[in-house]
């Protein structure tokens, strides 16, 4: 009886983080100041940590939370102040958010009449020796198998990063010289 009560327990907070961490994405996507978008950005990373945990992979959440959310989004939001962005005083959001709005209800609707429609899922298979084969035994062979890929992510984030400021910089310094040339 307790481990149908942890099992539903572990069930209702891996979505509850799932649907967190979508909610911090759908904020990145709509928030103009870049300083809440680092914001929702955290926290997605973080609860992107909490379902790494529940999945087993407790190696992986650690270094999500330590090293993405510690390290990589304190260098950001640095740079985030050190460019000094000026709030816009235009419109308070994009012009694309209620065709993006729309889709989304699009998607999720389909999504939800296709799995309303669909059949249960089959039992899981059985793993060679016996063992049945869930989501923490697949979470663990892909974070296993593509580590490299999940790590060289941040490098790519350092790299836009610095092309960010690159850009930035170059063109501050054509605006002086228009004003002051």
């Amino acid at each position: 009886m307790i481990e149908t009560f942890l099992q539903s327990l572990d069930t209702l907070l891996l979505v509850v983080f799932a649907l967190c961490a979508l909610v911090g994405a759908a904020l990145m996507i709509v928030l103009r100041q870049p300083m809440r978008v680092a914001i929702a950005l955290i926290s997605t990373m973080i609860f992107l940590g909490g379902i790494y945990g529940l999945l087993g992979v407790h190696f992986i959440a650690a270094f999500q939370v330590l090293i993405y959310v510690g390290a990589v989004m304190l260098f950001m939001v640095y740079v985030i102040m050190l460019l000094e962005v000026r709030e816009a005083t235009e419109a308070k959001y994009s012009r694309l958010l209620w065709p993006g709005l729309a889709g989304f209800v699009l998607l999720v609707g389909t999504i939800g009449i296709s799995v309303w429609r669909s059949t249960p899922p089959p039992a899981p298979a059985a793993a060679p020796g016996g063992a049945t084969f869930g989501i923490s035994q697949f979470a663990a062979s892909f974070l296993n198998q593509y580590w490299l890929h999940f790590e060289l992510t941040s490098v790519l984030l350092l790299a836009a990063v610095v092309a960010a400021v690159a850009v930035i910089k170059v063109s501050r310094r054509a605006d002086s010289k228009r004003r002051h040339g």
